[in-house]
């Protein structure tokens, strides 16, 4: 089986090569299991393996093997909370092999092919709908935001301090004060960016045409839950398009456009060093955002 390029990372380290070897007999066990004709992987896989398959009645379905990482653990139980509604449904789960089986979003154009004032109303209106209550299993977003605090200088130092110090001390800042004065708490994805959202056509009654899929969840107030947008280079990577989603998004949806940018800043630059890997872009928001309140 031939990985697609985005997954390369996982051969760096002894739980990664662990997980590829495993593969392809979890493949085979659990198309036996579900009854599955499976395709090759969809190329644009970074995080899982993910295939396109079949069911015996011809329903297009997605299989997808999870690498096992901490933030996406309770994906399946993410979208079983949110019951198919604003997100792509899941028909059924396999624990013990991160395996999930998936309706498939057809045609599964991305939000991002979208003009971005038009990809911006598309999320405006599906993120309310996703602002679910929710508790157990679910990691509360305070408790993430400490590991974050705790693990940041670290990662800064190891990485030979790729970014200003600066940037560094305004982030754990930030994210001590937001952590500990929330709002309400509802079920967020830290990872819903324009090429998390596709469209899938000819649901029926009001579920699409656009649904969340891939969430890494927590539970935590809803200023934190547009944050992928707000930072993401597919809907535009400059000062303006980041400062346009952040005002766009926090104005329409009556957020706390501080906390937003707060959040914005924290979480990105949390995410900017991973491992050996050092991702400028994100250290670029960061920047924007600190440089402009």
């Amino acid at each position: 089986m031939e990985l697609p390029e985005g997954l390369d990372w996982v051969r760096g380290s002894p739980a990664g090569r662990a997980w590829l070897a495993a593969l392809p007999t979890w493949l085979a066990e659990c198309a036996e299991r579900w009854s599955l004709r499976v395709g090759p992987p969809f190329r644009q896989a970074y995080a899982s393996l993910a295939l396109p398959a079949e069911m015996p009645d011809g329903t297009a379905v997605v299989l997808k093997l999870q690498y096992p990482d901490e933030e996406s653990r309770h994906e399946a139980d993410a979208l079983a909370h949110w019951g198919g509604d604003a997100a792509i449904r899941l028909l059924a789960h396999d624990p013990g092999r991160r395996a999930l089986l998936l309706e498939r979003c057809q045609p599964g154009t991305p939000l991002h092919d979208l003009p971005l004032d038009r990809a911006l109303d598309a999320v405006i209106a599906l993120l309310p709908r996703l602002w679910r209550p929710a508790g157990a299993p679910f990691t509360p977003l305070a408790q993430e935001a400490a590991r974050w605090i705790d693990r940041m200088p670290r990662a800064w130092e190891q990485a030979g301090r790729p970014y200003e110090r600066r940037l560094l001390d305004a982030a754990l800042d930030l994210l001590g004060g937001l952590a500990s004065s929330q709002g309400e708490q509802v079920l967020v994805n830290q990872d819903l960016h324009a090429g998390n959202v596709l469209a899938a056509d000819a649901l029926p009654g009001d579920r699409g045409p656009w649904l969340a899929i891939d969430p890494k969840p927590l539970t935590g107030e809803r200023e934190f839950s547009v944050v992928p947008m707000v930072r993401g280079p597919e809907l535009g990577h400059s000062p303006v398009a980041v400062r346009h989603r952040l005002d766009r998004l926090s104005t329409d949806l009556g957020l706390d456009r501080e906390r937003v940018r707060g959040w914005t800043i924290g979480h990105t630059l949390s995410w900017s060093v991973a491992d050996d890997s050092v991702f400028p872009q994100k250290i670029d928001v960061v920047r924007w955002l600190l440089d402009s309140a």
